[in-house]
């Protein structure tokens, strides 16, 4: 049985990344549901003791204001499908510039269908990255990140620690609201603790920046300026590259040319900057994350599950149910698979060390 230790943050952030993909091949409600499922049932076998671990029910709730806000848009703003109608709130005429906008007019059951079927699909990637900081923290994957994408890092970090520690803040003025013998529930209660509880977040972002720049983050060390400017150069060019390609890949439309060659041209400048990087700037670790056969699982169990997606819409259109005129969505025998690996980790995993173990080598790198 392998030992409670935290599993490295980039096989997590492989994993949730394949899931989000996933995602964004799909609007089948079935799907889509099943992957928010297994994000959250990995997240609740796997994450550890720690207050940053809590944020998935935040995403969430996030996820589902997506999808109020969608459907509300689309009932006053959206386009006028045909269909069975709901029905009809006053229209405005627009003028002839403003062709394919509408304000009011009938409201059909297709039209609420599609829109609730795309605020589903941003739902469930925002559930995949809330997995995603909920398994890892933020600090240990600015550890593992290589030496050429140290500035880059520090702005990400920065980016994915203002969630966590929003909810760390807003619990803290929850408990002080309640200590105070004021309400913690309801409107006019997270309107006075709006402010601070994103004044919380904020300071502690500054506060990790100032701390990693005092300690040397992000170091330019002996190399020329002409390796710096190259290495990051052919970061940009891998990252843009990877973009176009992973684009792609989930518009069966795009070109040939923007699928896998652009993959390849990205993952080929990619591997050139860090191994340009990593000569001209040297850099220990203390305690590294070791990657060995339980992060090879997870991450081969993410990626195993988006080709199960890619084989499927290769096959037909079971990710895409037609709304015009509306059907109910087929459930494609393979994806369901591929999600059900996907949801391996919760037992290939390790489990997180608990509090009695903090004092082992491995929990204290967290």
């Amino acid at each position: 049985m392998t030992a409670p230790r935290l599993l490295h943050p980039g096989a997590w952030w492989l994993w949730a990344v394949a899931l989000s993909a996933c995602a964004l091949r799909t609007t089948n409600p079935v799907l889509l549901c099943l992957i928010i499922a297994v994000s959250g049932w990995v997240v609740v076998s796997r994450r550890a003791d720690v207050p940053w671990s809590r944020s998935f029910a935040s995403f969430l709730r996030l996820g589902m204001i997506v999808i109020a806000v969608r459907v509300v848009f689309q009932i006053f703003f959206g386009v006028r499908i045909p269909g069975t109608t709901l029905f009809t709130i006053p229209e405005v005429t627009l003028p002839d510039w403003a062709a394919g906008v509408s304000i009011g007019g009938p409201v059909t059951l297709e039209s609420l269908m599609a829109a609730f079927y795309q605020g589903l699909r941003l739902a469930a990637v925002l559930a995949c990255f809330g997995a995603a900081t909920s398994l890892c923290s933020p600090y240990r994957m600015l550890r593992a990140l290589p030496t050429v994408l140290y500035e880059a890092g520090v702005a990400v970090t920065i980016a994915f620690t203002f969630a966590p520690q929003a909810i760390v803040a807003s619990r803290q003025v929850r408990e002080a609201r309640r200590l105070r013998g004021r309400s913690d529930r309801g409107v006019r209660a997270w309107s006075a603790s709006a402010l601070p509880v994103l004044e919380g977040a904020l300071d502690r972002a500054v506060a990790l920046a100032a701390s990693m720049d005092s300690r040397g983050y992000g170091r330019r060390g002996s190399s020329s300026v002409s390796v710096r400017r190259g290495s990051v150069g052919l970061v940009l060019l891998g990252l843009v590259a990877i973009a176009v390609g992973s684009y792609g890949l989930l518009d069966s439309s795009a070109p040939a040319l923007f699928r896998i060659p652009a993959l390849g041209l990205g993952a080929a400048a990619l591997i050139g900057a860090l191994v340009a990087g990593g000569k001209s700037t040297m850099r220990t670790r203390y305690r590294p994350d070791p990657w060995i056969g339980p992060e090879w699982m997870v991450s081969l169990a993410g990626v195993v599950a988006l080709g199960s997606f890619v084989l499927v819409g290769r096959m037909g259109d079971a990710l895409s149910p037609s709304t015009n005129p509306l059907e109910v969505p087929a459930v494609p025998f393979v994806a369901v698979v591929g999600l059900l690996i996907a949801a391996l980790p919760a037992w290939l995993a390790p489990h997180p060390p608990t509090l009695a173990s903090a004092s082992s080598p491995l929990a204290v790198a967290a």
